[in-house]
């Protein structure tokens, strides 16, 4: 297997995946569970500006994907 088949199968494995993360959060809207916080993630409000933080669910979702790709990748 050459460099260029393994880009494009991460590629594909990546779109599949953005594919399954957007029809995740479509029915999540649909059916009310969006707008979900948990404790870490910083909202602001002053007036008419909100600024919306999400520390702890960024540091969630990036020790996922490490999860998922060292166990996917590993060669």
């Amino acid at each position: 297997m050459n460099g260029m088949d393994s880009i494009a199968r991460l590629l594909i494995t990546m779109g599949i995946l953005i594919l399954l993360l957007g029809v995740g959060f479509w029915l999540m809207s649909k059916l009310g569970g969006g707008g979900y916080r948990i404790p870490g993630d910083f909202v602001i409000r002053r007036g008419n500006f909100t600024l919306y933080f999400p520390l702890a669910s960024g540091i969630i979702l990036s020790i996922i994907v490490t999860v998922l790709l060292n166990l996917f990748l590993r060669r």
